[in-house]
């Protein structure tokens, strides 16, 4: 069983807690493109098996999601796990779509985003959110990334959800604290649900309880995956010089080819510069 498999993440699993789960059922190497926190629910692609080969063209996709954004509260964490550390009326003009519509097209392009204190990322060999347990508040260097839409979808009470494209490594956490801001309050992320990842879409996953039964549904072979690419086929001499790690000569552009012998998908090659060397094989 090699390829992704795309899971529907519930509420209260990490990310790791979904691979373990799934590494049990496959009894297959098993790995994951990018973190869910705890809290959020939705795509999370896996790699099974070979698959884990994947991973490099996998890393840098963009993402869609959805949040609502709670308003006239601030949490530690920015989300709503944590406890709240600060309160603040909130305006009825703030609730306006005109004014969250405009804020939300000011935040859209290019920008420096500071990552939040309780997250992943690493600083001295350890997590920035074991430093914020402790209390320790680090300087963290902000970080490129880009939003690409801001489409408010929903106003009720203090509460704004919306859908948000955007690059990897974007926090929407951050981001609702931002609008927040921009509004001319304070908030934080009460939900999160990721609907896209790259081309995995949320309709094509499958829920955790069913996926023993029905991984089926939501697995793409590493075949399908590059079904796009273009196909070099091998003899049998041809073949055992590329799993050899030969470089063969191909006069053809460069990029990513699917590799066939006597009709067997044998994997992926790479040509450059007129040479095809191998990449993922399943042989």
């Amino acid at each position: 069983m090699d390829g992704i498999v795309i899971i529907n993440k519930p509420k209260n699993y990490t990310s790791h807690d979904i691979v373990k789960i799934v590494r049990k059922i496959v009894n297959e190497k098993v790995g994951h493109t990018g973190t869910l926190d705890p809290n959020a629910t939705g795509v999370l692609p896996l790699l099974i098996g070979k698959g884990t080969q994947l991973s490099k063209y996998l890393i840098n996709h963009d993402k869609i999601y959805e949040a609502v954004l709670k308003l006239g509260e601030k949490t530690d964490t920015a989300d709503s796990d944590g406890k709240i550390v600060e309160r603040k009326e909130v305006d009825n003009s703030i609730l306006k779509p005109e004014k969250i519509k405009n804020v939300f097209n000011s935040l859209i392009g290019k920008q420096k985003q500071v990552p939040p204190m309780y997250s992943a990322i690493k600083v001295n060999g350890k997590k920035l959110y074991e430093y914020a347990r402790k209390g320790e508040n680090l300087e963290i260097a902000p970080r490129e990334i880009e939003i690409y839409d801001l489409e408010l979808l929903n106003i009720e009470k203090q509460e704004i959800t919306y859908r948000v494209h955007c690059s990897k490594g974007t926090y929407i956490r951050t981001l609702c604290e931002n609008i927040a801001e921009d509004l001319g309050t304070i908030g934080y992320m009460k939900e999160l649900k990721r609907i896209k990842v790259g081309e995995f879409k949320i309709e094509d996953s499958v829920e955790l309880e069913d996926f023993e039964n029905n991984f089926q549904k939501s697995f793409i072979t590493i075949e399908d995956y590059f079904k796009n690419k273009e196909i070099i086929n091998f003899d049998d001499k041809k073949l055992q010089l590329f799993l050899n790690g030969v470089q063969l000569t191909y006069k053809l552009n460069d990029g990513i080819y699917r590799i066939y012998s006597k009709n067997t998908f044998i994997g992926t090659g790479i040509v450059k510069n007129n040479l095809l060397k191998r990449d993922i094989i399943l042989i």
